[in-house]
């Protein structure tokens, strides 16, 4: 049986350093308004739930402190930028993002591009920090999680493989792949970037690796099943585009009730892989697994 463990308390402690962290290190004097842009991107909107997976295991691990919360912003900064090249008029043509005009609609595309470009630039060169907080191992392992998470054999092979599938008709199989890569990956990298801050053993790491893949792709089916359910306002941003813009999704494809189903299943896998762990605390990474399932938005 599960002790009772308070995500909100636990959440609210790590978000306030995140926050405050984004806010110090996205600074507003880049040249030409482009730090309006880029702050406009990444602070006030937003889960965290990247950062707080990079938290949650680097503390089962009893990682460094300091390498965990750089590593929490650098991934955030990726999915940030990710979302404003995505909403471009370009990908997915979106002008709703987080309950606000999208960086594209707000700036214009020229400085919505730049933006995302540097925010993922910074990304990099918060993992790489001078002095010794973070050992230059630390670093190395950081940067090539991220880099892996967030290139061509992962978010952006996915966003890769979603564009070149609109209106096609992907089996079950094919659909997983996109989106292990399209958005489990940077999921499942935020997880072992938490690990990679402490020291743990290959059946530990191994069992992560299970854990992240399995909610990352929970996350997904989960997203497709909103966007059916929900509404712009609860969601923050666009309902019914992927319908309407007749993508391949998990509800297209499984329907309804069975998409629930799964979605459930992959939490079990997640919930198993940490049993199986042999971590002591993983009770944060627990929670998030089944907030992730349960959101509503």
């Amino acid at each position: 049986m599960r002790v009772f463990f308070d995500l909100r308390a636990w959440s609210n402690e790590r978000l306030t350093r995140v926050e405050q962290a984004l806010s110090d290190w996205v600074i507003d004097d880049a040249p030409a308004g482009l730090g309006d842009a880029m702050r406009y991107a990444v602070l006030d909107g937003g889960k965290r739930l990247r950062p707080l997976l990079v938290l949650a295991a680097s503390e089962a691990v009893q990682g460094n402190d300091e390498a965990a919360l750089r590593a929490g912003c650098a991934v955030e900064l990726i999915h940030a930028y990710s979302l404003v090249h995505d909403d471009m008029p370009c990908m997915d043509n979106d002008i709703l993002r987080r309950g606000k005009p999208t960086v594209h609609v707000k700036f214009g595309q020229a400085q919505a591009l730049l933006a995302g470009d540097a925010l993922q630039a910074l990304a990099f060169e918060l993992l790489a920090p001078d002095g010794e907080a973070v050992p230059a191992a630390v670093q190395a392992a950081l940067c090539r999680l991220l880099a892996r998470a967030a290139g061509h054999s992962g978010m952006a092979g996915g966003q890769a493989i979603d564009l070149a599938s609109v209106g096609l008709a992907l089996n079950e199989t094919q659909l997983r792949e996109m989106h292990r890569l399209k958005t489990g990956a940077l999921l499942q990298g935020s997880v072992m970037m938490g690990a990679a801050c402490g020291t743990c053993d290959d059946t530990a790491r191994g069992a992560l690796m299970r854990y992240g893949a399995a909610m990352g792709l929970a996350f997904q089916v989960v997203d497709d099943i909103l966007d059916v359910t929900a509404d712009s306002a609860t969601l923050g941003k666009t309902a019914g585009k992927d319908a309407a813009q007749d993508k391949p999704t998990y509800v297209s494809l499984l329907g309804l009730d069975r998409s629930r189903t799964y979605a459930q299943e992959l939490l079990q896998e997640s919930l198993q892989a940490l049993e199986a762990s042999g971590l002591a605390d993983t009770q944060a990474l627990q929670a998030l697994a089944m907030m992730v399932v349960d959101r509503d938005s």
